[in-house]
């Protein structure tokens, strides 16, 4: 049974040997009839003698036999036990059979590292702590919330970057790349799991990088001073700014304050798309793209590798041969990956699990309060719960800058902009989620529906007192309803010696014509918004 070959089980694939308990919402590990239950291994802070409650850095010993005799045992846990057979005569009550057992609970999961833990077997926790050891992590400096929470929306803040680690990379890049910010992207969960946006913030935006605090490799901290205009990518890499560094400058920028954060090299698109056995691309027309490397005639593909690399990284020969051509490709390349994460066919193949699990924790570096299996694991189930059709890829809405004659930069459309960083900051969905009315729901809108029925007054004989109550100087003085009947009044009856109606500004009014309700909101047409389950070739 276990790694010490005390018994064998022959025939049973290590996946379907975990199975869900209703009662505590748990994975057990299911072994012989007479051998007791245990937790999922990795569950740190438990109790418990057995290998998967062992804490990382303890001895990694097979062996869970008696104790040794000057140490105190704690008295033994409850764990369910198969069932006894029933004295003859008797009728015993079973449950009814299932069928597949094991792939509808890989199914169920979802999150890539709780799979892991399902492929792994009798021995996962060993395999566990073995991931753990692969797993980079730096400090956030106090620049993030302190980590992702269950119940509230997710802001996960992806970085790749330019920087180059492994063997076949030599011919991308710069050179001399200390590792640059360049493909960022601000992923947003909702609150409810029902939607998310992966937000793309291009490499060449005109930004101002704030002043970072920053861990030294002492232990000591050191401010590295900010910079005003200058390209986003610098807040990596530049000065000895670390992905803190980024975030600061995220939040700065959007208002949103990212959770956590994690960063990919070139490396990591090469092994990654292999563990899953490629994904599918398409392109429009040939390309032949001397600079990224990427030779491929028009269809469909199946990449992984090398050429997975130069597909993310071509941007010469395809649409306007500029950063924002690249970030649509990379998005398209996103959704595809997403699409065979999610696909039956990775989630019931153990194997595939286990090299995912390899390639992931050995290719991305994340921040010091994601540096566990299980949190990991944690982050996987939330992420897993979402549809594609509800995961909305978008860009900053950007225009060229008006600064140079040799556009080589861009700078933010502000209207547009604030709009999407409004619409994430409120948690708003940029793809229509049909959610089932609750019955509190359905008597609103009917109260609505019924305030709005009946005799209507004339356009002519309604007056509007408008005031300001927080929003900015003069608002109250211009006209907020264009194209509309109705009129400011200075009388506080009308003419039938009614009230008027009072509209007060408050400090979330941004304007006439701006929806003051986010929710409610539409996103600019300026975001070029995508979604993870359409298949779009590159054109």
């Amino acid at each position: 049974m276990d790694a010490q070959g005390r018994g064998r089980v022959e025939d049973i694939d290590p996946a379907d040997q975990w199975v869900l308990n209703p009662e505590t919402g748990e994975y057990e590990l299911r072994l012989a009839p007479s051998a007791p239950q245990s937790r999922v291994p990795g569950q740190r802070g438990a109790g418990g003698t057995g290998r998967a409650s062992r804490r990382r850095g303890a001895p990694a010993s097979a062996s869970t036999s008696a104790p040794a005799p000057e140490r105190e045992v704690p008295p033994p846990r409850r764990r369910r036990t198969a069932p006894e057979e029933p004295p003859p005569g008797r009728r015993g009550r079973r449950r009814p059979a299932k069928k597949s057992k094991g792939k509808k609970i890989l199914l169920w999961t979802g999150g890539t590292m709780a799979l892991v833990v399902l492929a792994a077997g009798t021995a996962g926790y060993l395999y566990l702590q073995h991931l753990n050891d692969n797993i980079e992590s730096l400090p956030d400096d106090g620049a993030g919330t302190g980590g992702f929470q269950k119940d509230q929306a997710i802001n996960i803040l992806l970085i790749g970057t330019d920087k180059r680690t492994g063997s076949g990379n030599e011919g991308y890049g710069d050179n001399g790349s200390a590792g640059h910010a360049d493909t960022t992207i601000l992923l947003h969960v909702s609150k409810d799991r029902s939607n998310a946006t992966a937000l793309s913030i291009p490499r060449d935006l005109i930004v101002d990088i704030p002043d970072c605090p920053t861990t030294q490799e002492d232990g000591s901290t050191k401010v590295i001073p900010g910079s005003t205009g200058v390209r986003f990518n610098q807040s990596l890499g530049q000065s000895g700014r670390t992905p803190s560094c980024t975030m600061r400058t995220v939040t700065e920028l959007t208002g949103v304050r990212p959770d956590n954060f994690m960063v990919a090299d070139f490396n990591a698109v090469k092994t990654l798309t292999s563990a899953v056995g490629g994904v599918e691309v398409c392109l429009a027309k040939d390309i032949n793209d001397p600079d990224s490397h990427l030779n491929l005639p028009a269809g469909k593909h199946t990449i992984e590798g090398e050429d997975a690399l130069a597909f993310v990284r071509t941007r010469h020969s395809v649409g306007f041969g500029g950063d924002l051509s690249r970030i649509e490709i990379q998005q398209q390349f996103l959704s595809s990956l997403m699409r065979k994460l999610k696909s039956n066919d990775t989630l019931t193949s153990p194997s595939k699990m286990v090299k995912l699990a390899e390639a992931g924790t050995k290719a991305l570096t994340v921040d010091s309060t994601l540096d566990d299996i299980g949190k990991l694991k944690d982050l996987g189930l939330e992420l897993g719960k979402l549809n594609t059709k509800n995961l909305s890829f978008v860009t900053v809405p950007v225009r060229d800058n008006p600064a140079e004659k040799v556009k080589a930069t861009v700078v933010l459309q502000e209207e547009p902009a604030r709009q999407v960083f409004d619409m994430i900051k409120e948690d708003v969905s940029f793809t229509e989620v049909k959610k089932k009315e609750s019955e509190k729901e359905k008597k609103e809108k009917a109260a609505v529906a019924a305030r709005l029925e009946g005799e209507k007054s004339d356009p002519s004989e309604v007056r509007v007192r408008v005031l300001n109550g927080g929003a900015p100087d003069g608002s109250a003085q211009r006209e907020l309803l264009s194209g509309a009947a109705m009129k400011p009044g200075e009388s506080v009856t009308n003419a039938q010696g009614l009230p008027t109606m009072t509209l007060t500004l408050g400090k979330d009014f941004k304007g006439p014509g701006v929806k003051l309700d986010a929710a409610s909101a539409e996103a600019p047409e300026e975001a070029r918004k995508s979604t993870a389950d359409k298949v779009e070739c590159a054109k």
